[in-house]
């Protein structure tokens, strides 16, 4: 398992960090994923063999946020 911290852009409420949060729990080799409003990213710890950390900022980008 990796760690991976990840800025995202354009949350403005609990309901975006829900959002993201359920989109990367589903992915895949996700094994848990933290979204923080106030510091503007998520801690991502996953599979690498399952998924890239492209895949990642990806799904992110998917559900219509800024992913770095």
């Amino acid at each position: 398992m990796e760690n991976t911290e990840i800025r995202i852009g354009g949350m403005s409420c609990q309901g975006c960090v829900k959002n993201i949060t359920g989109v990367l729990g589903g992915l895949p080799g996700v094994a848990s994923a933290e979204v923080s409003l106030e510091a503007a990213q998520a801690r991502v710890v996953y599979d690498p063999q399952q998924i890239s950390r492209a895949e990642l900022l990806g799904a992110i980008e998917d559900a219509g946020f800024d992913a770095e």
